[in-house]
């Protein structure tokens, strides 16, 4: 297993140099001059050619700059943009390898210093959304094969269609508008701290929204479901029916764990469906988080942050998916990795 584990590894880097080729180009394709643009962003107007500055507009270049050629030349030597595009890729790369991706174009904050404080809004909501996908969605798979064709399966295969049809932002919309309207309660939004500071106050602050975000992942009820219908149908589930086990041990300890290779397959899949979801959350319920972080950063056209968070969330989904299949070995003995 290690050396498979160790050659998957390595198959990761030429996957990271590709999406880092990929972003990193992409986003310097894309039209656009990005110090005219942040010249705008930081509160200056142009007028007949020329950056009137209000307050802040214009100062992150260095100094009073009220020349509009001025502050795009300083905007550009400041960011390297001025030097040749592979030049300032390898750059990047090089700062990608040693931990410093930058700094952000709207702030000039060292980028890694904003994901450190940022990083733990985000890991809140990821758990507590895995949490409930995983959890509720193989629960209720099981409860929809184990009663096959009665009202509990009819009830949760229609639940999750309709869960599936609803977007995130809609459902997160609503749980800020429906309280208001119906109990005169404001959802809570914004960041107050660790959950463990405050249980009851992180309660209400992270359940709601990683509960309706994970309802986007309800696919995991029907994968479930039809895994371990197909499973029970085997022969060696029989044979464990009629050497006189109870459907309880047949089903949680025999069939159960011979179904979940689908599922745990899906895994992978669904950290990246609520890796991207999390920046809609985080932006509807105003969480400080790395998912707004990147939003703003699109926004702005500031291409250092995009790029790092880009590179940041294709390394957490491919060590995730590594995981995933290091996991089959525990699930199926019968599997070996040569």
């Amino acid at each position: 297993m290690w050396r498979y584990a160790v050659r998957r590894t390595l198959w990761m880097l030429p996957t990271a140099f590709l999406v880092s080729v990929l972003t990193f180009f992409g986003l310097n394709l894309i039209p656009g001059d990005i110090a005219l643009i942040n010249a705008n962003i930081g509160g200056g107007q142009l007028v007949q050619g020329q950056l009137v500055d209000q307050p802040g507009a214009g100062e992150s270049a260095g100094g009073e700059i009220n020349s509009l050629d001025a502050f795009v030349e300083a905007f550009n030597v400041k960011f390297g943009l001025d030097e040749p595009v592979v030049t300032r890729y390898l750059k990047w790369v090089r700062g990608m390898l040693t931990g410093d991706p930058g700094k952000s174009m709207a702030t000039e904050k060292p980028i890694w210093r904003d994901v450190k404080v940022r990083a733990p809004v985000t890991l809140h909501i990821l758990f507590f959304s895995l949490i409930f996908s995983m959890f509720f969605g193989v629960t209720a798979g099981l409860l929809a094969a184990v009663f096959q064709d009665s009202w509990l399966d009819y009830f949760v295969r229609v639940f999750a269609v309709f869960a599936d049809s609803f977007p995130s932002f809609f459902l997160l919309t609503l749980l800020i508008l429906l309280p208001a309207i119906w109990w005169q309660y404001a959802a809570p939004v914004g960041y107050d701290g660790p959950i463990w500071e405050d249980p009851w106050r992180g309660f209400k602050q992270y359940i709601p929204p990683a509960f309706l975000l994970s309802l986007g992942a309800s696919f995991t009820v029907r994968i479930t479901r039809s895994s371990l219908l197909e499973v029970l149908r085997s022969d060696f589930v029989r044979t464990a029916r009629s050497k006189g086990l109870n459907e309880r041990t047949v089903i949680l300890r025999h069939a159960m764990r011979n179904s979940m290779i689908p599922v745990v397959t899906i895994f992978g899949g669904t950290f990246g469906f609520l890796l991207g979801g999390n920046i809609i959350l985080e932006q509807v319920m105003a969480l400080p988080g790395l998912g707004q972080y990147t939003f703003n950063a699109v926004i702005s056209r500031d291409i250092n942050v995009v790029q790092a968070m880009t590179m940041y969330a294709a390394f957490t989904v491919m060590t995730v998916n590594l995981l995933v299949d290091l996991s089959y070995a525990f699930l199926d003995p019968r599997i070996r990795y040569q």
